[in-house]
């Protein structure tokens, strides 16, 4: 009878640290995701006249189609020195994981309304001459993460 008392015991305790266990990962794991977010600093250069009509789009249409697709938008900003202010638009956008951003940007350039925008956008030239991109983590002392 003792014997089987401690086994009840002991089976009980194994079950309550199980789920402790189990909850612990997997409170890790939904941290662990949260901290492989990555952000995708981009800056649009383009071309003399444009910039107005390319502020325009991403006022428009291209916010909500990024957030469609997954892409926080965390920042718009224009220059304030010449010659970048007058052509130039600068952004950070945040995705899941570079993995996800990669497939983001895929579904973004296959997305109908997408492409309706862009080419009733450029029906009177390319709104950008040039795109750089750039993903980072934030540093472990960065207060947004």
């Amino acid at each position: 009878m003792r014997n089987k008392r401690f086994a009840v015991a002991f089976a009980a305790a194994v079950f309550v640290a199980g789920f402790a266990a189990g909850h612990v990962f997997q409170s890790w794991s939904v941290v662990r995701a949260q901290s492989q977010r990555v952000f995708e600093l981009r800056r649009y250069t383009a071309p003399e006249g444009k910039l107005g009509d390319l502020h325009a789009r991403f006022r428009d249409h291209t916010l909500a189609i990024f957030k469609k697709h997954g892409m926080e938008n965390i920042i718009y900003l224009s220059p304030q020195d010449p010659p970048a202010k007058d052509n130039t638009l600068i952004y950070i956008i945040a995705h899941a994981s570079r993995d996800q951003a990669k497939k983001n940007w895929a579904e973004f350039a296959a997305d109908p309304e997408w492409q309706k925008v862009a080419a009733e956008s450029q029906k009177n030239g390319r709104l950008t001459s040039n795109i750089e991109s750039i993903f980072g983590d934030p540093t472990d002392y960065s207060p947004m993460k």
